[in-house]
């Protein structure tokens, strides 16, 4: 039968419901090829022009300079959707997204139990002796977020056009000193070796400065903060620490929550940096170093303080990891 007398008797049939002609004469002429079914062939689908061989390397790279990067971020970094990151990581890197175990949580609620009691036992000098350290990623250019970019239209005008722009590939690790009453001793560094020597040295530094403009910290005694990033757990620091006589607090491991560095100042910080195009290192860390300088005390105060209510929150969860 040809297509026509195919399509006529179906239009007879069926009436309404009967396929067009161009259906008809379609699977006519595939039927008359050879094909003997109607479920759709197999296809391989759309290349995967993101996931190469270059874009798995710079996911891994990101992953293992810190492990606790958001997939949207990695996506925005390296310029590639979502859902390619995640194939990449489950697929391609074969790494799947730690959850605290049960004996991690219980970690997590004994330290914000230690802390909370001798917080609670007189909070002001707890914050006077306080000091944490810590480090952070500063990149040459950090596109705005969708908030800092709204703006105001009529309600009958086309939305504004934002084009997709990533990070800059170029950027300088900072390392940020922070206490209470310490703001304009903030320092930050462009090094990017952050080994156990190096912060052996650094050790060394803080005392030093401490005893030049803050008198009175070093004989309250320093009660010592950071997180458990490999280089912060080798002998040769934590033998500095002991020796520059400062006590060292217990930070439980994947707890950023509970670092006020991580959940307070530099989110803060990276929200200024946004948008702004920086020449080199130096540029970086002179604007991150403004920003720090102009910084009122109680700004930093209200950070340190907030700890109260992180420790809270994770005695009220049981332990469990607490974004906000």
């Amino acid at each position: 039968m040809t297509p026509q007398a195919i399509f006529s008797n179906m239009e007879e049939t069926l009436g309404e419901s009967a396929p067009a002609y161009s259906t008809v004469a379609k699977w006519h002429a595939e039927f008359k090829g050879g094909r003997l079914s109607c479920d759709d062939l197999y296809r391989c689908g759309r290349p995967a022009t993101s996931v190469n061989d270059e874009t798995v390397e710079e996911v891994n790279k990101l992953v293992m300079s810190d492990r606790q990067l958001s997939v949207c971020y990695i996506a925005t970094s390296v310029g590639i959707s979502t859902g390619s990151v995640h194939s990449i990581l489950t697929d391609n890197l074969l790494m799947v997204l730690r959850m605290l175990t049960d004996p991690q949580k219980a970690n997590g609620v004994d330290a914000s139990t230690t802390l909370h009691c001798l917080f609670n036992e007189n909070p002001d000098n707890f914050i006077s002796q306080f000091l944490t350290v810590d480090e952070t990623w500063l990149h040459h250019f950090d596109p705005e977020g969708k908030v800092q970019s709204m703006v105001w239209k009529h309600v009958s005008s086309p939305p504004p056009w934002k084009f997709r722009v990533v990070a800059s590939a170029r950027k300088v690790m900072a390392m940020c000193v922070l206490g209470c009453y310490l703001e304009h001793g903030s320092t930050i560094s462009p090094s990017q070796k952050f080994t156990g020597p190096y912060y052996a040295d650094l050790i060394g530094k803080v005392r030093a400065a401490l005893k030049e403009k803050r008198r009175g910290k070093l004989r309250r005694g320093v009660l010592f903060h950071q997180d458990n990033a490999p280089a912060h757990t080798l002998s040769v620091e934590l033998t500095a620490i002991r020796n520059a006589g400062f006590e060292l607090l217990h930070h439980p491991p994947y707890s950023p929550d509970l670092a006020p560095s991580d959940f307070y100042l530099f989110p803060k910080l990276k929200e200024f940096m946004k948008g702004r195009k920086f020449a080199d290192d130096e540029d970086a860390i002179c604007t991150a170093n403004g920003w720090l300088e102009d910084q009122e005390p109680q700004f930093f105060y209200n950070g340190l303080r907030a700890l109260e209510k992180r420790w809270t929150k994770c005695l009220a969860v049981a332990g469990d990891y607490v974004e906000k």
